[in-house]
């Protein structure tokens, strides 16, 4: 029941012993919900943008991404807390989203929607996909995408950290092969990710706690917005050459 989603972690589920269990439905309802929250964010500080210019927006816009991580590791350590978390990450992360949606769509007109449309894609993909069980996800198969999540992780934070000393790892952000290669990788590490959520929220059906459909749609909130971002980067690759 491992998965290489940091949200969604064994423990959480290991630990349901109440009357009120998880269910798949329930989970989807949550989820649905989350979305719903995470577009109004992303609406607000999009017409913020257009409206009233950067300025304006760029206060929700770091808001968002900072406040999004601090309650996502909130509610990582403390998943009782997602019923209330949950949904207060989702309108943070819309506020992020939809700022850093704004500044790309006016630099590439059209960029967002064909983003939108490819992460939708390929999460219903992934579903049919794994509900046919084309794709076993078995131990290995687990194993490897955490590897390859943890790995990208460190190369992230090596760049974060690096941005403060004034330099940056190259090629990888560069819209020349080796940049586009790097960001393909990625997508499909994120996208991989999403199959092993599908399972673990899966084998929680009738185990987890009624609160871990919070929890499990918190999860995939969280990968969906990753690969979302990942597209988008992607995209603007393409698009700038």
């Amino acid at each position: 029941m491992r998965t290489s989603n940091p949200i969604l972690k064994e423990r959480a589920f290991a630990a349901a012993t109440t009357d009120q269990v998880m269910t798949i439905q329930g989970a989807v309802n949550k989820t649905i919900v989350l979305l719903a929250l995470l577009v109004i964010g992303a609406g607000w500080t999009w017409n913020l943008f257009y409206n009233q210019g950067h300025e304006a927006m760029m206060p929700w816009m770091m808001g968002g991404v900072i406040g999004a991580f601090v309650v996502a590791m909130i509610t990582a350590f403390v998943p009782k807390f997602s019923p209330v978390c949950g949904p207060i990450y989702s309108v943070l992360e819309g506020f992020a989203l939809g700022g850093i949606s704004a500044f790309l769509e006016q630099r590439y007109p059209g960029i967002v929607i064909q983003a939108v449309g490819l992460t939708f894609g390929v999460l219903f993909s992934l579903l049919v996909v794994y509900k046919l069980r084309l794709v076993r996800v078995t131990q290995n198969f687990r194993s490897g995408v955490l590897a390859a999540t943890g790995g990208i992780a460190v190369v992230y934070l090596v760049g974060l950290v690096g941005r403060f000393f004034g330099w940056q790892i190259p090629y990888i952000h560069d819209s020349g092969p080796i940049g586009i290669g790097f960001s393909v990788v990625v997508v499909v590490i994120a996208a991989l990710n999403l199959v092993l959520d599908f399972d673990f929220i899966e084998k929680g059906d009738g185990r987890a706690a009624k609160y871990m459909e919070w929890y499990a749609a918190f999860g995939l909130i969280v990968t969906l917005a990753w690969l979302y971002l990942e597209i988008l980067r992607l995209l603007s690759k393409l698009r700038s050459r």
